[in-house]
């Protein structure tokens, strides 16, 4: 049985010291230093956007996949000076199989500082209780250390490498996948025998 998304605007998603709400056009200037910055979207693209306007029309594809119940698009706040520092996003959601992949950018500013060690908490929550998703899955560049320490650190399960999986015009791409299922999150699982998480991290 499909799982029913019964909230018409992007519910805000409240931690400590961030918030998530929906993401709108009027997002798009403050988002524009991080989603065009090659070195925050290596991990990600090799082309990453150069326009505003290229960046707008990202912006209304993920608010008509969220209107489809494909997506659900945030900006990440810092509450301390109401700063918009990243962008998490559920993609290829699917209500029917009860699953959605992960996706976040962050200002590299905050990179390495706990933000998504603070997010992440809540955002399981929320994907597991409130939307009552079955499973829910990190498909990260083989290189990248930070998402995969992440992963690990709160217990998903290491599903495995595809091979060569994505191609950005020169090279082709390793990509691992991570999952954690509801029963597993229900159970503490291995994040449980990890004991506990340091926003430090």
């Amino acid at each position: 049985m499909a799982i029913v998304l019964e909230f018409t605007e992007i519910p805000a998603l409240e931690i400590e010291n961030f918030h998530l709400r929906g993401m709108t056009l009027k997002d798009a200037p403050n988002m524009y230093s991080f989603m065009s910055d090659k070195e925050t979207m290596k991990y990600i693209t090799p082309h990453p956007i150069e326009t505003v306007k290229e960046l707008e029309a990202s912006i209304k594809n993920s608010l008509e996949n969220f209107k489809q119940q494909k997506e659900i698009p945030w900006v990440i706040i810092n509450k301390q000076d109401e700063q918009v520092i990243g962008m998490f996003r559920f993609h290829k959601l699917h209500t029917r199989h009860q699953k959605t992949e992960m996706g976040v950018v962050i200002h590299k500013d905050f990179q390495q500082k706990g933000v998504m060690t603070e997010i992440l908490p809540k955002i399981l929550e929320f994907g597991f209780n409130t939307l009552g998703l079955n499973r829910m899955v990190g498909d990260i560049f083989a290189d990248n250390k930070g998402s995969k320490k992440l992963m690990e650190k709160f217990g998903f399960h290491k599903d495995g490498i595809l091979r060569e999986t994505d191609f950005d015009g020169e090279r082709f791409y390793d990509t691992m996948v991570y999952s954690m299922l509801k029963s597993e999150y229900q159970e503490g699982g291995p994040m449980k025998s990890r004991g506990e998480i340091s926003l430090a991290d």
